[in-house]
């Protein structure tokens, strides 16, 4: 009688030990510690096409300055003129379904983007240029925080442009405007001529676009005392965005000036500037 009872307690206590919820060391926001794409096939043509359409902008999403490992961060005034070029990577099942920066729910199987300093919501028209593909995402989340990309797509976005099985890819950030509009940035009234033999397009560093005269003047006054290059700033009125104050510096006819310039204005916490062409 007593080893049956001693077989009837060490049973109960295996089927209790088996019935334990058992914690995973990752537990906490996310349910896994490495990204990956989904476990069933997506059809690209499935993937519906984002239509840029106008919005009210609020401060989600849009705080700034802010910080994330211990680098600190400025968004945009505006989108309008933004263009760029370098690195996309892409964010899947690690992150779908938990909120982005502005509190919408990240959905891997839409066309978004994660961008550290444009304005939330905005629209990019990304192309792929190793493959010429071109699709327009929906900006509402900050990031990529690691390496030199300068924008993560959404799992579904790559898988259209073509690259969600590399990772990565060389691409060409274009700001569009709610009406379908590339906002392109606009010619300088004034451009100093080139040195003799350089090239007909003539570069600069914008470091911002505001919508305030004021504010655009203070960064103006601030640049002046990293660079001896002119700092001047260009205002257009753009449909819907009103009057537009673009803050420059340049021409620039150095890729090292570009370089260096460029790490002088994120030290000295002015922006995220990039490179325009005219």
């Amino acid at each position: 009688m007593l080893r049956s009872i001693l077989l009837l307690l060490l049973i109960v206590v295996i089927a209790s030990c088996a019935s334990a919820p058992v914690t995973s060391p990752n537990a906490g926001r996310y349910s896994i510690s490495q990204d990956r794409a989904p476990d069933t096939r997506v059809d690209v043509a499935n993937i519906p096409d984002v239509i840029p359409e106008p919005f009210t902008r609020t401060m989600a999403g849009n705080r700034s300055p802010y910080s994330v490992l211990g680098q600190t961060y400025h968004v945009m005034d505006s989108e309008v003129g933004y263009s760029e070029r370098g690195v996309a990577s892409w964010y899947g099942e690690k992150f779908h379904g938990h909120k982005t920066s502005n509190g919408e729910i990240f959905d891997m199987y839409k066309s978004s983007a994660a961008h550290k300093s444009l304005p939330i919501p905005s629209y990019l028209r990304v192309t792929n240029l190793d493959n010429n593909r071109s699709i327009i995402v929906r900006v509402n989340d900050r990031g990529p925080f690691h390496g030199n990309r300068i924008v993560d797509l959404s799992y579904a976005a790559a898988l259209k442009l073509g690259y969600a099985d590399r990772g990565t890819a060389r691409v060409q950030l274009d700001a569009v405007l709610p009406d379908g509009d590339t906002a392109m940035p606009q010619r300088a009234d004034t451009i100093l001529p080139a040195p003799t033999g350089a090239a007909e397009e003539t570069q600069f560093l914008q470091v911002g676009a505001f919508s305030s005269l004021s504010s655009a003047r203070a960064i103006q006054a601030e640049l002046q005392q990293l660079t001896e290059h002119p700092v001047f700033i260009r205002s257009v009125d753009v449909p819907r965005a009103g009057l537009v104050h673009r803050v420059r510096v340049g021409p620039l006819y150095d890729a090292h000036d570009v370089r260096t310039l460029s790490q002088r204005v994120v030290a000295a916490n002015l922006g995220s500037p990039y490179t325009v062409t005219e």
